[in-house]
């Protein structure tokens, strides 16, 4: 007998097997698995997902639709075949039971009466034996045994007690198929069997089910064809939205999805990407807008700084360095300014606040009336205040930055004083025709004033009106565009208005609650 030791198995670890390095594979064969590595994933394979559930999601949704549709609809119809098939053998069956008890009851009628033929007539196939009391056969139809009954005395006994109908086979008797039997008990211990053969019905209820069988498949096969035209149909729209989206691209910036003829989701969805991809136009040109404008407000100073020092270091000799350092710092000041603005509005574009804090309109407006030495209206702000004591009613108090709202107010002030005549007054109040819950901050000079439809232009960035607003004197433009998105950063809005003579802008802030 050989020794198993000197044959080992082939995957069986031998005492060297973890000291055996992998053998390599040969050129053209698959590197075998190193211990420890998945068979799924190698090192630079993608990985292989299978599996009906992955088979089904790489598939089309034209495709997984049918197929869900099909297979709804032949559950469906399955069901449907099944409870036809099964209503219609409960009917076919009670039609046979109340034939067979109709005939029943009239041999029972003609025994009782004594006028009983013999042999007894066959109705509609009607197989009748009439047993005596003692259990003989004494009157029967042609066409059936005049020495057996059908039934065994046992069985006609309970036949008789519960009254219902049965089943027999017909085979032993000579008949075809199973037989309808009902036993009836007439008078003078006289029984009545009648019975009716189901090979009518059974053939009846075969030949639907061939019949369903064989066109259900083909009804089937229209339905799959109908639903997936109808779907075809269907998704075609979001086909043309696709090709649409795909031919949308950096240079086609006008381009618009189509918009199909149907009031449908699809319709909703194609005017919704539409109104995307306009809003997305706007910001792409706001954004344009904003660089454009930028670079012009900062070549600007950047080309003042650059013509005094060339022309200090062409002239050194005569050049007063003091004065040179001096226009130069006001230029870096001015760059400052617009870089501070530039960034306070690339985070306000973003729809956020550094934070959420209590901030005291009253006392916001008290402390920069005391650094600019304004007036200030606590409770009125339309200027007939006396500056003492806030209005009756809720603290001015909203929710928000206090660092922003300083910015507002403070551009809001700067912006008055560059055009006022001889007063700039700060004004405060909650409720009244500011509204219940809202806090009105008004800034009101005595100025010339803005023309009413130059009123909501002046709010764009980098927009400056002739009347005497230079660079030097009016700034980059950005300050009240700042005071906008602040404001609606902070769910408020702000306009301009009258003020007769003068301007007021008004700032309105939802009340912390």
């Amino acid at each position: 007998m050989p020794d198993p030791s000197a044959h080992p198995h082939p995957l069986a670890p031998g005492p060297f097997a973890a000291a055996t390095p992998v053998a390599a594979a040969q050129p053209g064969e698959r590197e075998p698995a190193r211990p420890g590595e998945s068979e799924l994933a190698r090192p630079g394979e993608p990985r292989r997902t299978g599996g009906p559930v992955a088979w089904w999601r790489r598939r089309s949704l034209r495709f997984r639709l049918t197929a869900t549709a099909t297979a709804v609809l032949a559950l469906a119809l399955a069901v449907s075949a099944y409870v036809f098939v099964m209503v219609l053998g409960e009917s076919l069956i009670r039609n046979i039971d109340d034939q067979v008890y109709q005939r029943g009851r009239e041999i029972v009628a003609l025994s009782d009466a004594g006028r009983l033929p013999d042999p007894v007539t066959s109705v509609n196939n009607t197989i009748v034996q009439v047993l005596g009391p003692d259990g003989r056969i004494v009157d029967a139809t042609s066409d059936t045994d005049r020495l057996v009954p059908l039934l065994p005395a046992r069985a006609r006994e309970s036949a008789v007690r519960t009254g219902a109908p049965q089943f027999v086979n017909g085979r032993p008797y000579a008949l075809p198929g199973p037989l309808r039997v009902r036993v009836l008990s007439a008078d003078h211990g006289v029984t009545v069997i009648v019975a009716r053969s189901f090979t009518e019905v059974e053939s009846s209820l075969v030949t639907t089910g061939h019949v369903l069988l064989a066109g259900m498949p083909l009804l089937l096969a229209l339905l799959a064809a109908a639903s997936w035209l109808v779907i075809g149909r269907t998704l075609r729209p979001i086909t043309s939205l696709r090709r649409g989206a795909a031919a949308v691209g950096g240079t086609a910036r006008s381009r618009r999805l189509p918009v199909p003829e149907a009031r449908d989701e699809v319709h909703a969805l194609a005017t919704t990407l539409n109104d995307m991809l306009g809003r997305l136009e706007e910001a792409e040109a706001r954004q344009r807008a904003l660089v454009s404008d930028a670079a012009h407000e900062l070549r600007s100073p950047l080309a003042s700084i650059r013509l005094q020092l060339e022309v200090a270091l062409s002239h050194p000799e005569g050049q007063d360095w003091n004065e040179t350092a001096e226009g130069v710092l006001e230029e870096t000041l001015r760059l400052s300014r617009l870089a501070e603005d530039l960034l306070a509005l690339a985070r306000l574009d973003e729809g956020r606040l550094s934070r959420r804090e209590p901030v005291d309109l009253g006392d916001l407006a008290r402390r920069t009336a005391e650094r600019y030495d304004l007036g200030l209206d606590l409770g009125s702000g339309d200027g007939s205040g006396d500056g003492s004591d806030l209005a009756p009613g809720p603290p001015p108090v909203v929710l928000g930055d206090a660092l922003d709202l300083r910015r507002v107010l403070t551009n809001l002030v700067d912006n008055a004083l560059r055009h006022a005549a001889s007063a700039v007054r700060i004004g405060v109040r909650t409720g009244g025709a500011a509204g219940a819950g809202v806090a009105e901050l008004t800034v009101t000079d005595d100025g010339p004033g803005i023309p009413p439809e130059d009123r909501e232009r002046v709010f764009d960035r980098f927009t400056r009106l002739d009347d005497a607003r230079s660079r030097d004197d009016g700034g980059a433009g950005l300050g009240l565009a700042i005071v906008r998105t602040t404001v609606e950063a902070h769910g408020g809005t702000v306009h301009l208005e009258d003020a007769s003579p003068g301007l007021r802008a008004v700032v309105r802030l939802p009340l912390a609650r």
